[in-house]
């Protein structure tokens, strides 16, 4: 019987399921939208129970895009928005509260309470993590202080948190299983990288009971068994990790020093650095490539919370576009932004800035400027924003990657790729699957069921599509990073307290 592989990529704005052969080559997809809600500026969140409504309504239309039935399958891999923060009751499966997503930043007081106390400096020695409404831990300490039935079920041990990996391998399991793989883990700030294991020092800072959190596992071999009830069959899942870190393993950037660039809903730079342990003093993350028995991978990573979502924006908020997919001619219909240049920092900004009080900004408007304008802007802001990351790991790691490897939704616009290579100064590569976030869930499938011998046989499911060369100049690329940044300075602490200048400029005082 040929090999048959499904896939799972659960993201912010979709869930997308995805039927492969052993060689990567795509049978059948299915995916269903998965809506955000804003209950009140900087808040994000979603139901659970529509996360795995979505996820389940995938499989089966990708099940049966392919021609395969449950049975048929020779392993599951799950592939997940990290740090987004799910609580559920134990004993009747049902979830308890809207899940926090990484996105939202309910918790800043939190963490700002923490930093100010001193505790960031073990945060970041333990975890790799700056101290961050970001990650799961702060989220999770805000539902246990104002959800008066989560903090009443951790207190009768009936609590279950998981970020959404746990969440679906609870569903798939039919509740039998409650685990998360370490790249997970990773991002809750809560693992100590050193021992790949919760730390009890972390769960006492943020308040957090041991007897909520899910068991610690590596990314592949025997993670869980679907319930027939569920999906008709028993299907070994052997393959998990964050979405991140999946599609580095779906780009095949198992040597150090290779890198990857997904643009999703926000874009996610990842750099690979083998055994050894990254750290950073560029503001970027040390994590977790993926976790293995007798062997964990680590990657430095920056993280840009709106990338994907600028172009949604446009399209649903302003309504300037029909479908995101027109931005391309759009943007490509003039030869530059006419001067704008957007900051789209609508929820703060993530690496290497750190800034959750920054909010979005549009700087240069003309009585010329024109819809084409902003969106060849909101391009450029994408670019910009992944630019920033990559020099920041360059003068970290002293140099920036030969190459960047590219995918996601938005790596299907040509005129973005090609402003990316030109900001950077070097190639930009786009595979033939540019969905490699459940590629590379394929990937860690294939490899804890023991189809692949190592992550280095990841290659075997990457193709080339197209090679985007720089063609620009140095001192072209340092104008428009000089003006990035200026615009940049307008957005950053918007939110946050005025200064004393701002206040005099606001009332007509302060001359220039």
């Amino acid at each position: 019987m040929a090999t048959r592989l499904l896939a799972l990529d659960q993201g912010t704005t979709s869930s997308r399921a995805m039927v492969v052969d052993e060689d990567g080559r795509v049978l059948g997809v299915g995916q269903h939208p998965l809506a955000c809600h804003y209950p009140t500026p900087g808040w994000v969140e979603q139901d659970p129970e529509a996360i795995w409504a979505t996820q389940l309504a995938a499989i089966r239309d990708a099940l049966a895009a392919a021609g395969v039935e449950a049975a048929e399958l020779r392993a599951i891999g799950i592939a997940n928005q990290r740090e987004t923060t799910v609580v559920w009751d134990r004993e009747s499966g049902r979830a308890v509260a809207p899940a926090v997503v990484w996105q939202c930043r309910r918790s800043a007081p939190i963490c700002e309470a923490l930093r100010a106390a001193g505790h960031e400096p073990l945060v970041r020695k333990r975890t790799g993590l700056v101290l961050d409404p970001y990650f799961s831990a702060s989220k999770l300490a805000w539902l246990l202080e104002h959800v008066p039935e989560v903090r009443r079920l951790a207190d009768e041990g009936r609590l279950a948190f998981g970020t959404v990996d746990s969440w679906l391998l609870w569903k798939l399991s039919g509740g039998a299983v409650h685990r998360t793989d370490r790249t997970n883990a990773a991002r809750t700030a809560l693992l100590d990288l050193r021992t790949g294991r919760f730390d009890p020092e972390l769960l006492a800072l943020f308040g957090v009971p041991a007897s909520c959190l899910p068991e610690v596992v590596d990314s592949a071999g025997p993670l869980a068994e679907t319930d027939p009830a569920v999906l008709g069959a028993r299907v070994p899942v052997s393959g998990v990790a964050g979405d991140q870190q999946a599609a580095l393993a779906g780009q095949a950037c198992t040597e150090p020093g290779m890198a990857k660039a997904t643009y999703g809903t926000g874009a996610f730079v990842l750099l690979q650095t083998g055994p050894a342990l990254p750290s950073s003093s560029h503001g970027l993350l040390g994590t977790l490539a993926w976790s293995l028995p007798g062997r964990r991978d680590h990657a430095l990573e920056g993280s840009v919370f709106v990338a994907g979502a600028v172009i949604q924006w446009l399209r649903d908020d302003l309504g300037l576009l029909e479908r995101a997919e027109d931005s391309a001619p759009l943007a490509a219909s003039v030869p530059d932004s006419g001067g704008l240049v957007l900051v789209p920092a609508f929820t703060g900004l993530g690496a290497p800035h750190w800034d959750p009080a920054a909010r979005g900004a549009l700087v240069g408007i003309s009585r010329g400027a024109t819809r084409a304008h902003l969106a060849r802007a909101a391009l450029e802001a994408i670019a910009h924003q992944v630019r920033d990351v990559l020099v920041a790991m360059a003068e970290d790691l002293g140099g920036p990657p030969g190459v960047l490897r590219v995918d996601g939704g938005a790596a299907r616009n040509d005129l973005l790729l090609q402003l990316q290579a030109d900001l950077l100064g070097v190639p930009v590569e786009r595979p033939v699957v540019t969905e490699t976030t459940a590629l590379g869930a394929a990937c860690l499938a294939a490899l804890g069921a023991g189809l692949l011998p190592g992550p280095e046989a990841f290659a075997r499911f990457w193709r080339l599509e197209r090679r985007f060369e720089p063609t620009t100049d140095e001192a072209e690329r340092a104008r428009a990073q000089a003006t990035w940044q200026r615009a940049l300075g307008r957005a950053r602490g918007w939110a946050g307290p005025a200064t004393t200048t701002e206040t005099d400029d606001n009332t007509g005082g302060g001359a220039r």
